[in-house]
């Protein structure tokens, strides 16, 4: 195989060596439990401290706020779970969006199925934008938690997050964002955005798998999610992932520190692989919004193949891509996303997601571009569809 270049950075991303290096210590050095009194443990505990300062700020938030967790799905199934629990009181009624990420949607479901909520849906424009006006018209006197997420997980699409916060803090109704995808690639700041609650997950900064976090803050009375021990301040029980934290807490720092140079040189290399694919290959379309848009995605239906066949001949020459979310990608149905978007399911299912890292060159996608014209033309050359589709041309 030749050089392998790697365009799924939305599933997961390299662990980075200064992230590693700064773990290493407390597997084996520095392993005592943080909740220990004796001074041994003390150097854990100032571990899990300084990687809670690291993160809250780059949220511009106090560190008491954050709260870690196993990763991305489990702050989201908290946030909801314990809101709706804490406020069924108040209203029964969640707002979130039908292009979210499984953690979400299922989430929603089960509390829709088990616990009596009653979840809105909110439709989403082409581009995968929610409209503000529609999110006001869905509000209740029942209404207790919005949920959207910042940036999508398929198409990259940002949200108008701000808006939105502006638009629950109006109401009274607590806002939660799923922020997996979008924390490190673009600028937060919790206060600024009204944001009450935010989910994050290491292993898409950069940094380790099996940790993320959740932002709660301070007055939202939500509690214990994982019952047992008195660690993260009573609200969260087992014994803290101490490695998992330190590198969660240098992976936030680096990419907040690296974030506008990274991201300005990922815009180019991801504006110059949309145009030649829009220009070199026929009949595909650029999902998600062009502009409020993850700096490193890439996200395009090709029309007349099969995602799933275009992946695995983009694997035999070293190139990794999705043709959706990580999460589902066992699946045959098409994503729910750009299915939420208005695109029929042939389209749909020709879906191909690239996401770039720091490491990403130009060269490297334009040797993308340049084997995908020859895949395309290979599958295309097998499909009826398109024989039947370029013979109607020609009439």
């Amino acid at each position: 195989m030749s050089k392998l270049i790697y365009l799924d950075n939305a599933a997961t991303t390299k662990t980075a060596p200064e992230v590693l290096d700064a773990m290493l210590p407390y597997f084996s050095e520095y392993y005592g439990n943080p909740s220990s009194i004796y001074d041994f443990a003390q150097k854990s505990k100032e571990a899990v401290t300084k990687g809670r300062q690291q993160i809250a700020d780059a949220l511009n938030t106090r560190k008491e706020d954050i709260y870690f967790t196993a990763g991305g799905s489990e702050a989201d199934n908290w946030a909801l779970k314990a809101t709706f629990e804490a406020y069924k009181s108040k209203g029964n009624h969640i707002i979130t969006t039908k292009i979210e990420h499984h953690a979400i949607l299922h989430t929603c479901e089960y509390l829709e199925k088990e616990r009596g909520a009653k979840i809105t849906y909110l439709d989403v424009d082409e581009n995968g934008v929610v409209r503000l006006d529609e999110l006001e018209k869905a509000i209740t006197p029942e209404t207790i938690l919005i949920s959207v997420m910042f940036a999508n997980n398929e198409m990259g699409t940002i949200q108008p997050i701000k808006e939105i916060g502006r638009i629950a803090k109006e109401h009274g109704i607590l806002f939660h964002t799923d922020a997996v995808q979008a924390f490190g690639q673009v600028p937060i700041d919790v206060d600024e955005y009204n944001i009450d609650m935010l989910s994050s997950s290491g292993h898409k900064i950069n940094g380790p798998k099996g940790i993320g976090f959740l932002y709660i803050r301070k007055g939202v009375k939500i509690r214990s999610f994982v019952h047992g021990g008195a660690q993260e301040r009573k609200r969260r029980a087992g014994t803290e992932n101490v490695p998992g934290i330190v590198g969660y807490g240098v992976a936030a720092a680096r990419a907040n520190a690296s974030m506008k140079e990274r991201t300005e040189k990922e815009i180019v290399i991801r504006d110059h692989l949309i145009q030649r694919i829009e220009a070199e290959i026929p009949y595909v379309k650029v999902n998600g919004d062009r502009v409020k848009r993850l700096p490193n995605n890439v996200n395009v239906s090709i029309q007349f193949i099969e995602g799933e066949s275009l992946l695995l001949m983009l694997d035999n020459f070293g190139i990794c891509a999705s043709s959706g979310s990580a999460c589902t990608s066992g699946s045959l149905d098409p994503s729910h996303v750009l299915l939420a978007i208005g695109l029929p399911h042939e389209i749909a299912h020709g879906s191909l997601r690239m996401t770039l890292s720091e490491e990403t060159t130009m060269e490297d996608v334009d040797f993308v571009v340049d084997k995908l014209k020859d895949i395309t033309a290979n599958l295309r050359s097998m499909s009826p569809l398109y024989e039947d589709f370029i013979k109607k041309q020609k009439k």
